[in-house]
């Protein structure tokens, strides 16, 4: 059975679930409002969405893991320190002795930033997690249970955190965005190689140290590349994603539509925004996910508001974790029945929850319907409720529901 059959006059009851997502998306905004990684807020959205669940869940359970919030993007303010500290050293050096010291703060300055940028940046690891202060987070599962013997289980997905500003983005765009990365990277393997020349030779011409002056607006900018003092309403990133998965879910209770054997889960991630913790944190703590020989799929929804860019993330963690083919072609599928061409695509920059469970062999697979680039409402203030498109939110709503629907008839192993 499709999910277009399982009930009389399906694209009407679909604008009605719409609907239903979009007025639990502004009551959160206007009611909760910003939910930073591990804060109350975070945690009270998780409870309000799992009631608008309500009955369709036979079962709710809730998760809390520790993390350190803040420690995921907090690389760019010590790189900034770093370039900083490196650049007055060198400024030093040639007025004050002959030794060049500033030379092995620029080498050890550079090896500590890329280390940064691998663990934190590429691989999402907690490197920086023992500097920052740490704060409580949650998972929350809203279950619906198979009636009979559980062969499948489908996680739809979707994080209740919302960013911590971006400044350049909400000031320039995705323009000086990228400036913002470059132009500082520039001068940090600048300041390496003007290091290992002064190691070598034992000094360098002075003005190759007063060019390096040119970058300090790049430095001061990561400093202050995430303003704290706004974490943004995240209405499209990402309650979209959570209540589309929550409107899977009550669709099933309310039309009392119930899988023979497949388990079918709404999964509430916190602190998604720090790092993916909550996804790595699910795996985590529940390794039944993928010992308890129930087939099980992972589907992240995630930031849906642009209708003709809807797409397949197939890759993910800028681009270093391939999602299971499967898993990809199955939501392709669904997307096919749903009249929608989604075409594969790449996370260049970050990732979603997905990843984690692709990185612990979880078959799982990313939809999102956002511009590349990213767009400026993109960790921005601008991400507020009067930029919902819902038209499709109705239309991944729809795929979702047609994922679910062909999950539960042949899993993954019939996948093309």
């Amino acid at each position: 059975m499709k999910a277009y059959e399982s009930v009389e006059k399906f694209l009407p009851t679909m604008r009605m679930y719409t609907n239903f997502a979009v007025r639990s998306i502004k009551k959160i905004c206007s009611e909760i409002g910003p939910r930073e990684a591990g804060s109350e807020a975070e945690l009270k959205a998780q409870n309000y969405m799992a009631a608008q669940v309500g009955d369709a869940a036979d079962e709710v359970k809730q998760d809390e893991f520790r993390l350190s919030p803040r420690a995921f993007l907090g690389w760019f303010r010590l790189a900034g320190v770093c370039m900083l500290i490196t650049l007055a050293a060198g400024i030093v050096n040639i007025f004050v002795g002959e030794i060049p010291y500033s030379a092995y703060v620029g080498c050890a300055a550079f090896v500590f930033i890329l280390m940064m940028i691998v663990f934190e940046f590429l691989m999402y690891s907690e490197f920086l997690d023992p500097l920052f202060k740490k704060a409580t987070s949650h998972n929350t599962y809203c279950i619906r249970k198979a009636a009979g013997e559980t062969k499948r289980r489908i996680i739809l997905a979707g994080h209740a955190d919302s960013s911590i500003e971006w400044r350049p983005t909400h000031i320039g765009g995705r323009s000086m965005l990228l400036f913002s990365f470059a132009y500082p990277l520039v001068g940090l393997f600048y300041t390496a190689a003007i290091s290992i020349v002064m190691l070598i030779k034992g000094d360098v011409q002075p003005i190759l140290i007063w060019i390096g002056c040119a970058f300090i607006p790049g430095y001061i900018n990561l400093i202050f590349f995430m303003n704290y003092k706004v974490c943004v309403d995240g209405a499209i990133d990402n309650l979209t994603g959570c209540m589309i998965s929550a409107a899977v879910l009550k669709y099933m209770g309310d039309n009392d539509l119930r899988f023979e054997n497949t388990e079918v889960v709404c999964l509430f991630t916190g602190s998604e925004e720090s790092g993916i913790r909550g996804a790595k944190a699910a795996v985590k703590q529940h390794p039944e996910f993928k010992e308890d020989g129930v087939e099980t799929l992972f589907f992240s929804i995630d930031t849906i508001k642009e209708y003709d860019h809807m797409a397949i993330y197939n890759k993910d963690m800028l681009g270093t974790v391939t999602h299971d083919p499967r898993a990809c072609s199955l939501v392709r599928t669904a997307g096919e029945t749903a009249e929608v061409t989604l075409p594969y695509t790449t996370v260049y920059a970050g990732a979603t929850d997905a990843a984690a469970f692709t990185k612990a062999d979880i078959p799982a697979v990313s939809l999102v319907a956002m511009t590349p680039g990213p767009p400026r409402y993109y960790h921005t203030r601008d991400d507020k409720v009067d930029i919902m498109e819902p038209k499709t939110i109705e239309k991944a709503l729809q795929i979702a529901l047609e994922t679910v629907y062909l999950f539960d008839e042949q899993g993954l192993g019939a996948a093309k």
